[in-house]
């Protein structure tokens, strides 16, 4: 019986390749700090990203895309997980362990939860990450779980993170691994490698790989032939330019390596940021919108979002209406490969699927936002982009206010996607229904 049960397994096995070989690929590329308007084909007009403008031409533009906070940490846990970050007890960058406590954040994303690595993973999937993590681990933090207890095969981060990683201040983790130092505008293109030798030796199974730059996050240290290269930029913009066209170069090689080694027609690719510009110029990076990092405003959580599927995605396509979030991209990418999602998994994100095959959908839950747990807290230090610190969206409707119910603002994003005219004054019965909501759902937190 045994070799009748392993006779049928070997006849079996080319067919079982071929139907892993069938489910989609799939590559995440989410870079750090992009503002809405940073990428051409969403407004930039300084400064060319042919890469990025061929996702768009390609695939499909989603311009009211948000992220789940105007910062790394719980921004990143969001679309690892589908759920609020504050629901992991993540509601700021992760600090040093006594600024962690100090805002109420654990150390690290807890290993337990469900994530869209382990799940494909636990489907057959090959999966690696290769850039920043930030979910745990540096600086005083080197006992936090590396990316392989969340469902990675084989991972390279930076120093916000344990594991093989690039070390630029000289840091050593507990144990021996491969610290690597680079120039700091080596760092896109030496990740950029490794998630393309990982996806080339994949040859049995689909693969998924998160490719997670640091730029275009400060600080601009940008290759001195890239910085010859950008022109007569305002000397304000000028090394932010020299990153940004070394970086779109980096995305063209991976584009490039895709469609070369026959991976391109199956391969599920996606675009976005973790939030949106720091100061300097942010205004012209978020494309006039009000905010930057570390607000509540559309300049700190709308970022631009590309998702690239040949035959399946529509290409060249701008879908301006669904209202898209990054808790999506869990529930979404399991639609996409049919893999179910995990029973205990509590979404706080939607299958958005019809949305990006093509059909657009209407959000029927509200979005909402955290980001400054304690009272006193000051960033950014800009007055203009400085917003209260909890804010909900439901269809055109946005309301921030503070968790003590102060300093309420309302905006009607479809009329003034700026926010420039506050009409909390005229609108009590929506105030108070977009308010109840929030505060309610803010109590329920850890």
């Amino acid at each position: 019986m045994i070799r009748i049960v392993a006779f049928l397994l070997l006849i079996a096995a080319p067919y079982l390749r071929a139907a892993d070989a069938a489910k989609p690929n799939v590559l995440f590329i989410l870079t750090d700090d992009m503002g809405w308007a940073d990428p051409g084909c969403f407004g930039n007009k300084e400064l060319p990203t042919p890469s990025l403008d061929r996702l768009a031409r390609e695939g499909t533009r989603f311009t009211r895309f948000y992220v789940a906070s105007p910062i790394c940490s719980p921004s990143r846990t969001a679309y690892m997980t589908g759920r609020y970050p504050a629901r992991w007890r993540i509601n700021d960058y992760l600090h040093e362990r006594a600024g962690n406590k100090d805002h109420e954040c654990a150390d690290w994303l807890d290993p337990r939860a469900f994530t869209l690595a382990r799940t494909l993973h636990d489907a057959g999937y090959a999966t690696a990450h290769f850039g920043k993590w930030h979910m745990g681990g540096g600086r005083d933090v080197q006992d936090a779980p590396w990316p392989k207890e969340y469902g990675f095969d084989e991972h390279h981060v930076n120093i916000e993170g344990c594991g093989p990683r690039i070390d630029t201040f000289g840091s050593k983790t507990p144990e021996p691994v491969e610290d690597k130092m680079l120039a700091r505008y080596e760092f896109t293109g030496f990740w950029a490698d490794k998630a393309m030798d990982f996806m080339l030796r994949q040859k049995d199974k689909p693969f998924f790989v998160q490719l997670w730059p640091q730029d275009v996050h400060t600080p601009h240290d940008p290759d001195p032939q890239d910085l010859a290269q950008v022109g007569d930029s305002p000397p304000a913009h000028h090394k932010f330019n020299g990153v940004l066209r070394r970086y779109d170069r980096e995305i063209g090689r991976v584009l490039d390596f895709l469609k070369t080694e026959g991976l391109e027609k199956n391969t599920i690719v996606v675009f976005a940021s973790d939030n949106g510009p720091e100061p300097s110029f942010q205004r012209q990076r978020s494309g006039g919108l009000r905010g930057m990092k570390w607000s509540l405003y559309e300049g700190g959580i709308r970022t631009p979002f590309l998702v690239r599927w040949p035959d399946h995605v529509p290409a060249g396509r701008t879908d301006d209406t669904t209202l898209l979030s990054s808790l999506d991209l869990f529930p979404t990418i399991c639609a996409l490969t049919g893999i179910a999602p995990p029973a205990q998994a509590d979404f706080d994100g939607l299958d958005a699927s019809a949305a990006w095959l093509g059909k657009p959908i209407q959000r029927v839950k509200p979005l909402l936002w955290e980001y400054g747990r304690k009272a006193d807290y000051r960033y950014p230090r800009e007055p203009e982009a400085r917003s209260p610190n909890l804010a909900i969206s439901d269809s055109n409707w946005k309301l921030l206010v503070n968790a003590d119910g102060g300093a309420t603002e309302l905006y009607d994003l479809s009329a003034d996607p700026l926010e420039a005219n506050n009409l909390a004054a005229g609108n009590p019965e929506q105030v108070a229904r977009l308010r109840k909501i929030l505060l309610d759902w803010r109590k329920s937190l850890p």
